[in-house]
């Protein structure tokens, strides 16, 4: 590739980083149990928002998820339903309803992030060269900066 890549080679380009994401997140989801869980990809990802940004209300909820407040609804509705998450009136304004993680929710989000690292640990020794691991924390690094790009800021 060139240094400065046209419009279609970063396309490419994207498209290859899209197709490699979907396919390393189903195969994590997968080596980590997280099929036997019942919960869909969604569900757990907002469970995980759940656990770890709780007590939170719904509407702060669906905006840490980038999802719609109709999105979020459905979710807790299962979650609730499995008793994974409850509510409470929101001390600082009854209206509003915060939700909490039950403490299998807790115990079941760290099973599958740790289920998650181990696989990715186990697969980075396996096929990635002592002298290729610099590669992958630059990658990190490089996908960190690509998930907090704010792309309405103006070009620098």
């Amino acid at each position: 590739m060139t240094e400065n890549p046209g419009p279609q080679e970063s396309i490419a380009t994207a498209q290859r980083l899209n197709d490699a994401m979907k396919r390393l997140r189903a195969r994590m989801r997968a080596e980590s149990g997280q099929h036997a869980t019942g919960l869909s990809a969604t569900q757990l990802g907002v469970l995980a928002s759940v656990v770890r940004e709780g007590p939170i209300t719904a509407a702060r909820l669906a905006a840490v998820e980038h999802v719609s407040g109709q999105a979020i609804a459905q979710s807790l509705a299962v979650l609730k339903a499995a008793g994974l998450v409850h509510s409470e009136p929101d001390p600082k304004d009854g209206r509003k309803k915060l939700m909490s993680a039950d403490p299998s929710a807790t115990e079941l989000i760290d099973k599958l992030l740790t289920g998650r690292a181990t696989f990715l640990a186990h697969a980075i020794a396996q096929v990635i060269a002592p002298h290729e691991r610099a590669d992958v924390d630059k990658a990190v690094e490089l996908l960190e900066r690509l998930a907090d790009a704010d792309l309405n800021e103006a070009a620098i």
